[in-house]
Order: structure tokens, then sequence, then C-alpha cells
């Protein structure tokens, strides 16, 4: 099944062809010499910072514009109108995207083989690019399934953030147009635009490019690897929204996923802009930050 963004009409779907893989079979045992890898990079894993969000309204949403087709405000299709405030109840959420080193580390306690895309992928960067397990370590996690991203938050005693948490954290109270505010992405504020005919990822440390930090201080809500989100994804869910605390559609076919990776061109790193995908899917350009209920 493909990864998926909304048409502009919000009538059909969009497919997009990024290296997506099914969840069908059980991942193979690693060869021993890259099982050594696999545990040196799970050593190194980091835990992110949690980071703070307000009690408060925020701006959810864009305005409708008809008359600038190529403008980075125009909405990228009709499911993210229209633009409205919604009240969230103060939470926290990971400063940064789950690292591969956090990941491997995980499914090694929960006695988990990695996913054959991945074997094959950290294989080749190490053999053929010479990556280091260190590197790899602050890579954000990739090939994840949202049955699998939801598994990794729970055990942490977390979960994966609403897509309204989603983007309150990404653009602040205010609406901004991406994380940082209105001018457009750059290589100093988001890992975006890149091409390797064999799929091979060009990511940045998930700590890294301080410049597009949003307003809370989380590291690449634009860029990087898109990310799951909890909630079930609506084509028209914008126009019934509950004004607080929204949990999205009670079903679905596709699960959120918010932010644009590194392959994305720039009007998918706006704030404003939905896609989704099948929950069982893996791909190269999809991982996952997770987020908590405040403590009452």
């Amino acid at each position: 099944m493909p990864y998926v963004f909304p048409c502009v009409t919000a009538a059909a779907l969009l497919t997009l062809t990024l290296a997506v893989h099914p969840n069908s079979q059980a991942a193979s045992k690693p060869a021993a010499e890259l099982s050594r890898h696999l545990h040196a990079v799970a050593a190194l894993e980091q835990s992110s910072p949690l980071i703070t969000v307000p009690a408060g309204p925020f701006v959810l949403g864009s305005k409708r514009i008809d008359d600038d087709p190529y403008g980075l405000w125009t909405q990228f299709d009709d499911t993210e109108l229209p633009q409205q405030r919604i009240w969230l109840d103060t939470f926290t959420i990971d400063r940064d995207e789950v690292s591969l080193g956090e990941y491997l580390s995980f499914l090694q306690q929960q006695r988990r083989h990695p996913p054959d895309e991945l074997q094959k992928l950290i294989w080749h960067v190490i053999t053929v690019h010479s990556v280091s397990d260190l590197t790899l370590s602050r890579w954000p996690a990739l090939y994840v399934s949202w049955y699998e991203a939801k598994d990794f938050c729970q055990a942490k005693g977390k979960r994966l953030p609403t897509e309204a948490e989603w983007e309150k954290a990404a653009r602040g109270a205010d609406g901004n147009l991406f994380p940082w505010g209105e001018s457009a992405p750059d290589n100093r504020r988001a890992m975006f635009g890149q091409h390797h005919v064999h799929e091979i990822p060009i990511l940045a440390p998930v700590d890294a490019l301080d410049d597009g930090q949003s307003p809370y201080g989380l590291h690449h809500m634009a860029g990087n690897v898109a990310e799951w989100v909890q909630d079930w994804f609506g084509l028209d869910y914008y126009a019934y929204i509950p004004e607080r605390n929204p949990a999205g559609p009670p079903s679905g076919r596709y699960k959120g996923v918010r932010g644009g990776s590194w392959k994305s061109k720039i009007i998918m790193l706006r704030t404003a802009t939905r896609g989704g995908s099948a929950p069982d899917q893996r791909a190269a350009t999809v991982g996952f930050r997770c987020a908590m209920s405040a403590t009452p």
C-alpha cells in the first residue's frame, strides 16, 4: 500500500510511492556482523527531552485562498479547511524524533528483529557508505509502522500525539506557516528536497538544525522524516472537529502522517499540510515521536 496525501478536491487520495513496504512477514534474523552493529547502535541510544505545551487555544488549519495557486499560504487541499481555533489541554511531547538508537534498543528489549528493509539499509550504509554506528544512532527511526510506533510509545509510558497536538507543537498558538515562521525552508532549517536513486535516506541527526525549531523548541517538525500521529485520517474531519481536545475520527483506513520528510517538496513542510498512510505500512520517509497527557 502507498503512502498517501489528500488531493486538492478532498474527494479522493493522491498516491505517492515512497518505498513503502507491507508489514505482513516476520523479520529475518540478522547476520552475525550486522547484529554486532545493531547492538552497538542500540547501546548509543539517547532519549529525547520532553517539552511541555501549555493549555490554551491555537490556530488549526488554513484559510481558503483561491487567487494565489503557487503561494505558500494557499491550502494544499481542502482537508485543512476551515481554519479555526481549537483548545488543547496541557500536554508534553518529545523534543526530538525517536532516534534509530532508541528504536533498536526497544526492539532488542522486546526480542524482536528489525524489519528486513531496515536491516538492508543499515548494512548498505555501513558497508558501502562507511556510516558509523554513532551516526546511525542519531538518525531518526524509520521503516516503522504505526502499530510499531504505538507499541514503542506505550512501552515508554507515552502515546503518539494526536493530530491537533502535533499541529500545535509544530506551529505554536498563532498558526505559523512553518515551525520557524513564514520564511521558506532552507538547509539551515529543514532536511528536505533530497533525492537518491536507490532510496537511501539523506537524514539529519534528530537534535540537529536549531534554526528550524518550532515555537516550543521542537526539532524537525518539518522534514527529516514525516511522523505518525495517533488519529485516523479524516478527509472532512475539520468540518466537524470538536472545539476541545479533538482525537480524530472513530475509525478509518489511514492513520495521520504529518510534517514532510527528507524527500518532500516545500509544500509538504507546511505545518497545516495533512497526509496519511495505512497503519501497517513502513517507509524510508516516516518515523515518529511520542507525547503524554499532563498529569492531573
